[in-house]
């Protein structure tokens, strides 16, 4: 059985940083999607970052860019979202997902994403 589960959200000032972690076991395919996603109050849920396992390739979203930073551990397990320069429109319930790349469409596709957590919440105060 798959489990993904986040840590690391938190309160901090604008300006401030968090960093986000997610640990997903029990998933066997190798060349996956890892993705952060975020939810405000009344607003769909969006891509953040992701990466892809096998490559280490990422991609962001153009708010993102430049502040957020995703990564992944040696071992596969883990995922990191560093957010720095935080502003409060960052503010949401972010979530993290994965799925397996051959499942075609693009890392921001969140229908595609089988796999989800709970999700941490990042408040932001200005």
């Amino acid at each position: 059985q798959v489990q993904v589960v986040e840590s690391g959200g938190g309160s901090v000032q604008a300006g401030g940083s968090l960093r986000l972690s997610c640990t997903v076991s029990g998933y066997t395919f190798t060349t996956n999607y890892w993705a952060w996603f975020r939810q405000a109050p009344g607003k769909e849920r969006e891509g953040v970052a992701s990466i892809v396992t096998s490559t280490s390739i990422t991609y962001y979203a153009d708010d993102v860019k430049g502040r957020f930073t995703i990564s992944q551990d040696g071992a596969g397990n883990t995922m990191y979202l560093q957010m720095n320069s935080l502003k409060p429109e960052d503010a949401a319930m972010y979530y993290c997902a994965v799925r397996w790349v051959g499942s075609g469409g693009t890392w921001f596709d969140r229908a595609k994403y089988n796999h989800w957590g709970q999700g941490t919440q990042v408040t932001v105060s200005s």
